[in-house]
């Protein structure tokens, strides 16, 4: 999923629509769209309803945030007032008392797991949500109707008014990930949070985190302490390196939580284990650790698949990571085994996924999981590209056609480390360059031959770290693509369309400089003047 292949810059495809909804393959009526000059046609990702008019709602000094008498929704709340108070200067008390202003209600209706309904006018701003998921996502949509110095952490001079209409909005897939590298270059428990809160704003509900790679091991296990202590100390091009206590990412994972996102931990293998194997002789198969690892290729490395204490290791790696992560889901990698041979892949995959069962957590692995044995409920994450083979597309569709789910992440698409042109100072170029109409103008529903549309689970945009050393490269790189996966995954099919998105997307650019992101100005987007 690196850097093995190399291809010219492809072609951004046709446009194809296809069926959306609440339900994956449910035809969706299009969207009525609002017009693009108004805040309500602007927001990001498209709405599955928009009806825009009315008279607007403005907050002023004596604005209440009120809200149901119920815990998880007293949280969104404050955490909006958190959002506002600065810019405005106001108090914004958060109580379940009074009337008017903005009203954050749970309630009964086609909502889903994380839909809600906006409704905005003269008396004030009403989120209705079935679950406390879909208010946060509808303050979100909130935050967007918004002028953008509202994101600033300075009293700014306002107003703060807020476009007459209502909006009605249910995810079109219920996975919307992004995947951050944490093992090629390490980032802190504080720029994980900074990346957590961006997502958060366009709806993303899945973090992906890469602990485990080549050049570094990122996460505390008891029982192997040497894993983190040596394999943790250093990185690509030879830094600290670093890992995260038990405690540091039970933060993390609370902290997504509070932005309604889920995490997925990683631990790649059998491939993409230097690390662990420079910090234990014995999970070589010669018995011989190997140095520690900061360059970037890839394929070389492998865990000795006929050993016992092999899967002795996995066994307690996945034992205490499950008991750190209460998500759903645990991702084993897969990809690039190239040191591994088809018999031992198939084998070590047939042991490794009933641990992660035993442990209460549903598998994840990189699409060459299809090539052995997926068990039932498993995800497959598709990271190929248009030119992969017929033969590797066709084994990925078979095996989604025979119950295993997908999540798709094309890398010709969807990663985000890829160069945006040739003179793009970061990023790698081995799967394209990736500029922001190409990673946005595909359909996921439509894309790999074979695949039923109702296996797919949703879309996924990876970073990897090769290059990426710092928040600021973070930023760069990841905006202004990131908001078009997350259109992907969330907006209905019928609202797709470039030259529509490209000015939706325009209007994002004065919120990133409020919030202090530094993106990446393609031409291909009609920024305003700064």
């Amino acid at each position: 999923m690196r850097q093995h292949h190399r291809t010219p810059r492809l072609l951004a495809s046709l446009l194809i629509i296809a069926a959306a909804g609440l339900s994956v393959g449910v035809e969706a009526k299009p969207a009525a769209a609002a017009p693009a000059a108004t805040p309500l046609g602007r927001v990001v990702p498209a709405p599955a309803s928009v009806d825009a008019g009315g008279a607007p709602y403005e907050i002023t000094r004596a604005t209440r945030i009120r809200v149901d008498d119920a815990r998880a929704a007293r949280r969104v709340g404050e955490y909006l007032a958190d959002v506002l108070r600065p810019s405005t200067g106001y108090g914004l008390p958060v109580t379940t008392q009074g009337t008017g202003g903005i009203r954050l209600r749970l309630g009964s209706g086609p909502f889903g797991a994380e839909g809600y309904r906006l409704d905005s006018g003269a008396e004030g701003v009403t989120i209705t949500a079935g679950k406390p998921a879909g208010l946060f996502h509808g303050v979100q949509t909130l935050r967007q109707l918004l002028p953008a110095a509202v994101e600033k952490k300075t009293v700014q001079p306002g107003p703060w008014v807020v476009a007459g209409g209502t909006v009605k909005d249910t995810p079109r897939y219920a996975y919307r990930g992004a995947m951050l590298d944490v093992a090629r270059h390490f980032f802190t428990v504080a720029q994980v949070k900074r990346y957590i809160d961006e997502l958060a704003l366009y709806k993303i509900n899945t973090l992906h985190l890469h602990l485990s790679d080549d050049q570094g091991w990122r996460i505390a296990i008891d029982s192997w302490p040497r894993l983190a202590a040596h394999g943790g100390s250093t990185e690509v091009g030879g830094g600290k390196g670093g890992f995260y206590t038990k405690a540091q990412y039970q933060e993390i994972v609370r902290y997504a939580a509070s932005r309604y996102l889920e995490v997925v931990p990683e631990i790649d293998m059998p491939g993409h284990t230097n690390a662990a194997l420079a910090s234990y002789a014995q999970l070589n198969c010669n018995g011989v650790a190997p140095p520690l690892y900061t360059g970037t290729d890839v394929g070389f490395s492998s865990l000795c698949v006929p050993k016992q204490v092999t899967y002795d290791f996995v066994d307690d790696v996945i034992r205490e990571l499950a008991a750190l992560t209460p998500g759903r889901y645990l991702h084993i990698g897969g990809d690039e085994a190239h040191s591994t041979s088809h018999d031992d892949y198939v084998a070590f995959m047939d042991r490794v996924q009933p641990i992660v069962a035993k442990y209460g957590k549903t598998v994840i692995g990189w699409h060459q999981l299809t090539g052995a044995h997926p068990v039932k409920g498993a995800l497959a994450q598709y990271w190929g590209l248009d030119t992969t083979s017929a033969a590797e597309k066709a084994q990925v569709a078979q095996a989604a056609r025979s119950g295993t789910g997908l999540i798709l992440s094309p890398a010709d698409r969807l990663y985000l480390d890829m160069k945006y042109t040739k003179s793009t100072p970061l990023g790698q170029d081995w799967a394209g360059l990736v500029e922001v109409r190409r990673s946005y103008d595909w359909n996921p529903g439509g894309y790999l031959p074979g695949a039923p549309g109702s296996a797919i689970a949703g879309v996924e945009a990876p970073l990897w770290s090769e290059t990426i050393a710092t928040g600021a490269d973070i930023d760069y790189m990841v905006f202004p693509r990131l908001p078009g996966a997350a259109e992907l995954g969330w907006s209905p099919a019928s609202t797709h369309d470039w030259d529509a998105y490209r000015e939706r997307l325009a209007a994002q650019g004065p919120r990133w400089d409020a919030l202090g992101i530094g993106y990446y100005r393609s031409p291909q987007v009609p920024w305003s003047a700064r």
